[in-house]
């Protein structure tokens, strides 16, 4: 008889097929975005494309599938019928907007990258915030999940820094 894993094992990587479509001056890991797949529920044996785009893709891709002018920071789309061991589905994350968004929220880019693939990883498995309770609840799962991988709470606003607050004498 095999003992399920230990919880304080890391999930094993989801298998990520990473496409790179924009140019940026640091481009994350294709081992980070595995860790950070697997971490939200994309194990072994799970087969994820993570697409990172510019602006005017993002904006082309939001349009069509949403109906909405503008690039939107990650559209999820599911497999077709995604079952254990088989291909769960792809994200298509909008880079130049993940970095903007960062940058005005305080945020590191790299944290919050994680949290978008977290969160897309979320929808590709059925989870959603279209109603208050659902919304909750995949944030709370969302931050759960982050937590381990040894994010901050994304939802919680950045603290101030000394240099922020400090005043000059």
């Amino acid at each position: 008889m095999t003992r399920p894993p230990a919880r304080s094992q890391p999930e094993a990587p989801a298998a990520v097929e990473l496409q790179l479509a924009t140019r940026a001056a640091a481009l994350p890991r294709g081992s980070d975005l595995a860790g950070w797949a697997a971490a939200a529920g994309a194990g072994a044996g799970r087969t994820v494309t993570i697409r990172l785009v510019g602006w005017r893709e993002g904006a082309r891709l939001n349009r069509h599938y949403r109906g909405k002018d503008g690039a939107t920071n990650v559209l999820a789309f599911r497999a077709a019928a995604p079952m254990a061991g088989a291909e769960l589905g792809d994200l298509v994350i909008c880079l130049p907007l993940v970095l903007r968004e960062a940058s005005e929220q305080g945020k590191a880019p790299r944290a919050h990258l994680a949290h978008l693939v977290v969160h897309g990883i979320l929808h590709l498995l059925g989870h959603d915030h279209d109603k208050p309770a659902t919304a909750r609840r995949m944030e709370d799962r969302e931050v759960r999940i982050l937590r381990r991988l040894g994010f901050r709470d994304p939802y919680r606003p950045a603290p101030a820094t000394a240099s922020r607050t400090r005043r000059r004498a």
